[in-house]
């Protein structure tokens, strides 16, 4: 089976002023996404992301180089048949309701159904947006819109979902709500790209991330090579005694770091001293991954 996203040193400049230099946006990328696979790809604001997305989408023109969806060159229509597509700012026509914008997207795509509308409605309902599946959207809040633009990407039945920022303007309940929708979609077999400034959901959802900065892929990696022995966990904890290795954060709480293996001896002198343990998490994730990669402290 042909990779889902090829893309073969990638190069794209823009030019601010028609005779001023061209500024590179991105710089010989190179990448495949393999059919089935969940992709994250994060770097700080400019470093290239959407971009890359925009000449994925047929948007914008490459410089140099080349990418294919599905072995079909990203210039060919036919490589957006199929594809769901969340822009970072999603535009839909306000004066439209929910449930037009799906049945639109249905028709576009060519999806064969029987009851197309009862169709959308289920996704609709899926994101909280039963309710108001037939008011105009112009009434509706950024992460109303945000799920409306997600439900018209998933209601499609895409072999590729590309996201940029799907997370964005949604609440914690509707980040959780959508953040569960996209691993259902993964462990279904879709093939999911997307970027998030939200590390922790990158670090949920992908099986390998790609780190970019000013528009060279600096890494591309999964999830497990963040782990080692090196990995510190912060540890915290409420009590009255002072533990070896904690410092007192403020009135009785307490915080420390200790490296993975010696965790459990850590646990046990807390637990000895009657602390309560508030919190463990690993300290060396995706964020502190991505500042090694650009070479930053």
């Amino acid at each position: 089976m042909s990779a889902a996203i090829a893309i073969e040193d990638l190069h794209k400049s823009y030019r601010r002023k028609l005779k001023s230099p061209a500024v590179p946006a991105l710089r010989g990328v190179t990448l495949t996404v393999e059919a089935g696979e969940a992709f994250g790809f994060i770097g700080a604001n400019g470093a290239g992301k959407s971009t890359a997305i925009k000449i994925l989408m047929g948007l914008i023109a490459v410089s140099a180089g080349s990418a294919r969806i599905f072995d079909v060159p990203v210039d060919d229509p036919r490589a957006r048949l199929g594809l769901g597509y969340v822009p970072e700012n999603p535009y839909l026509y306000d004066y439209l309701t929910p449930l037009e914008i799906l049945l639109m997207g249905v028709r576009l795509h060519r999806l064969q159904l029987d009851r197309p509308a009862e169709h959308c409605r289920q996704w609709l309902d899926r994101l909280g947006l039963g309710a108001v599946a037939e008011k105009p959207i112009r009434s509706f809040s950024k992460g109303m819109t945000q799920r409306v633009a997600i439900a018209q990407a998933l209601s499609i039945r895409p072999r590729l979902l590309v996201l940029d920022e799907p997370l964005s303007g949604l609440d914690p309940i509707g980040r959780r709500d959508v953040v569960e929708i996209l691993s259902e979609y993964k462990r279904s077999g879709g093939t999911l790209f997307f970027t998030s400034h939200v590390l922790h959901d990158v670090e949920r959802l992908a099986d390998r991330f790609g780190l970019i900065h000013q528009g060279v892929l600096r890494a591309v990696r999964a999830p497990a090579e963040l782990t080692g022995d090196e990995e510190m966990v912060q540890v915290r904890s409420y009590g009255r005694l002072p533990v070896d290795g904690m410092r007192e954060d403020f009135s009785g709480r307490w915080i420390g770091e200790v490296p993975r293996p010696q965790l459990w001896q850590r646990l046990e002198a807390l637990r000895q001293a009657e602390h309560v343990l508030l919190e463990v998490r690993p300290t060396l994730s995706l964020e502190v991954a991505f500042m090694h990669a650009v070479g930053e402290s």
